[in-house]
């Protein structure tokens, strides 16, 4: 299971520990050091039946100064998957991966109970 985070992140030291007290072993990934690639944001992307929008950090500063609220209904699937993959800073963390498919979004301690 890859789990990419922010360490910084308040909701991503949540998720770690829920991970931590469940047992469930991960492999860590700091997303300001190595963000996603375009290659791996699709095929996630693709395996999780997720909207896309769903992959972005809407809540965060550069989302917002880049006001792609405004932006993002006008871009290509294709387009919004280039610009996630310019900065770790766009992308929804945490962000987990699991060997079976499952792929989740930020923390949702409900969801992740019933899909973990």
């Amino acid at each position: 299971m890859l789990f990419i985070c922010y360490p910084k992140c308040s909701t991503c030291k949540k998720a770690q520990s829920w991970l931590n007290e469940k047992g469930i072993s991960y492999e860590l990934r700091d997303i300001k050091e190595n963000n996603p690639t375009y290659d791996e944001l699709k095929k996630w992307y693709s395996a999780s039946g997720l909207p896309l929008k769903r992959f972005f950090n809407t809540s965060g500063l550069l989302y917002k100064s880049m006001e792609l609220k405004d932006k993002l209904p006008e871009m290509s699937e294709e387009e919004q998957l280039q610009l996630l993959a310019t900065d770790g800073m766009l992308v929804k963390r945490p962000l987990l991966i699991a060997e079976n498919g499952i792929v989740l979004t930020g923390f949702k301690e409900k969801e992740w109970e019933v899909l973990l």
